[in-house]
């Protein structure tokens, strides 16, 4: 029985706790299978990034286009673009394409603070929005995104609440179908989900809970991969949200350490 194919576009780890190598590991876990498109090469370990070098466009492009000709593609995960330019080809390439559930992880700066995409690329991401079938930024990511304050640091679930409203309102403004704003800095870590499509509108909080661990690098990557897969598996949006944000914890409690710094997460949770 063949397995469905998805698309990760996104960076180059060499730790291999995110990017390309990371969602590979996801594919697998979720009985999927990994094609993909390298966007940057970076110089990384569990203690942080200290190099980013975006690849050609020209390169990028080749490589999607073939990778398109090759395979049937069930889905999409966009990850770390690196630049404006990159950006730029693969929006082209998703536009005159357009395959079937894209799922946008908007990543913007890596956890360490280290800027993983210029001021055009940020713009070159919110002209993806209408193309995607669901974004999936944490809180941070959705305020670039949406242009607006982030909530205050010290904010709880509810004096959030408002705030998740207004980034989604906004994200949809911009085309965005569907909206996940990731609530891990949050307290509860509960996710948000907003719809926004012709079936209607709605808001669902996918209930969670802090998990104090040493070993979360790369579960952005983890989620937006899952996701991706559970919707290539045949699960609608709510369902596929859940079941990634259960594999997402099962892969934190599961993790072994690795590394001098933030470790991985297991993608193949027990």
């Amino acid at each position: 029985m063949s397995k469905p194919v998805i698309l990760s576009i996104a960076g180059y780890d060499p730790s291999s706790g995110a990017g390309v190598t990371a969602d590979v590991k996801t594919a697998a876990a979720h009985g999927c299978y990994a094609a993909t498109c390298i966007t940057a090469l970076t110089v990384q370990s569990t203690q942080g990034v200290f190099g980013v070098h975006p690849l050609e466009p020209e390169l990028v492009v080749r490589t999607l286009n073939t990778m398109a000709d090759d395979f049937d593609i069930a889905a999409v995960r966009i990850g770390m673009l690196g630049s404006g330019a990159v950006a730029g080809v693969v929006s082209g390439f998703l536009a005159s394409r357009r395959l079937p559930r894209i799922v946008l992880d908007p990543v913007i700066r890596s956890s360490s603070g280290v800027a993983l995409l210029d001021d055009i690329g940020l713009e070159m991401l919110r002209a993806m929005l209408p193309l995607c079938e669901v974004v999936t930024p944490n809180v941070d990511e959705a305020a670039q995104l949406a242009a607006c304050e982030t909530p205050p640091a010290s904010a709880n679930w509810e004096n959030a609440l408002p705030w998740l409203r207004n980034a989604a309102a906004r994200l949809h403004d911009m085309g965005a179908r569907n909206v996940v704003i990731t609530g891990g800095h949050l307290d509860p870590a509960n996710d948000y989900l907003s719809t926004a499509g012709l079936q209607g509108s709605g808001e669902q909080v996918i209930e969670g809970k802090r998990l104090e661990s040493g070993s979360t690098h790369g579960t952005g990557c983890a989620f937006a991969t899952a996701i991706a897969c559970q919707l290539a598996l045949g699960k609608e949006l709510l369902q596929a949200v859940r079941a990634s944000k259960y594999y997402v914890r099962q892969a934190i409690e599961s993790a072994y350490p690795l590394g001098k710094g933030i470790g991985p997460v297991n993608h193949f949770p027990r």
